[in-house]
């Protein structure tokens, strides 16, 4: 796609001057355990005050039926509809570095358009790196710190070693972060996107410990000044809401003190891949947390 053509997605709003940003990656669709991208995210952008920076055309992006606006009434008389977006906003970190974020819905068409516009606007803003974040139900007890996995395309693979080597080989149904890593392998521009691994039988829950995992991790691999400080009384608020609920079930202690020894057992495999017999097992475990059933 030329550059006209990736250029009608998006329209640049703002011409700001910025240093080797760190474009920040975290859209509403896809897998999200715990809250712990959204959560992260949120936190994010209410940190440090942001403005907006780009928009994109979200009629052809969005199917509006499936994302409903919301309207708002006041005695009987619509007064608004607020409209699912997609955009690019601009801020700083606690040190002054320049932080984009793209936030919004995943794009439910126009996948391979809308990562073109993205890789276009990343090269015209000077964008240093791109990290991604997630949180995935996984096999892991709730009694541990979370721990990150990461994802990269090839290029970029040097990053995994900063975060934790994902061993095995998956076949999963793929979020647009997916074809983001794939779209800025091609073009040259790094791209990471970290996992936080929320115990599986929180996975419906907030689980604020993976958005202070995923902040912490964003600030390392990054190298920006991030504060994750305000998730830490409701980490202990969760850890007690949920260590009440496991100890009146001894079949549920079993199982996190299960989960407690094969940590332990594979320390250095980010993760667990060879708990999980097969990808399909864990692609069905992913469908299965993304319809709202029970684990």
């Amino acid at each position: 796609m030329s550059p006209a053509e990736s250029q009608s997605f998006y329209e640049l709003v703002n011409d700001v001057s910025l240093h080797e940003p760190v474009l920040v990656v975290a859209l509403e669709g896809w897998v999200d355990a715990g809250l712990g991208a959204s959560s992260a995210m949120a936190s994010l952008l209410e940190s440090n005050p942001t403005e907006l920076l780009a928009t994109f055309d979200d009629d052809r992006l969005l199917d509006q039926r499936a994302r409903r606006p919301t309207a708002r009434i006041v005695d009987g008389i619509t007064t608004s509809l607020t409209w699912p977006s997609i955009e690019v906003r601009v801020g700083v970190d606690l040190v002054g570095r320049d932080v984009c974020y793209l936030v919004g819905p995943e794009p439910d068409m126009y996948w391979n358009g809308f990562v073109d516009a993205i890789i276009d606007l990343a090269r015209r803003l000077d964008v240093r790196l791109v990290v991604g974040l997630g949180a995935f139900p996984a096999p892991a007890p709730h009694t541990r710190p979370v721990r990150l996995a990461a994802t990269a395309p090839e290029s970029s693979a040097r990053l995994l070693e900063r975060v934790g080597q994902v061993s095995g080989e998956l076949e999963v149904p793929a979020g647009i972060s997916s074809a983001l890593e794939m779209g800025f392998g091609e073009s040259g521009i790094d791209m990471v996107t970290l996992w936080a691994r929320v115990p599986h039988y929180v996975a419906a829950m907030p689980f604020p410990q993976a958005s202070a995992a995923l902040i912490e991790g964003l600030g390392q691999i990054a190298e920006l000044s991030l504060d994750a400080s305000r998730f830490a009384a409701e980490a202990e608020a969760s850890r007690a809401q949920v260590d009440d609920l496991i100890s009146s079930n001894p079949e549920h202690m079993a199982m996190v003190r299960a989960l407690e020894s094969t940590l332990d057992a594979t320390e250095g495999n980010t993760l667990g891949v060879e708990e999980l017999p097969t990808g399909d097992e864990l692609a069905a475990e992913l469908e299965q947390f993304l319809r709202g059933e029970d684990s």
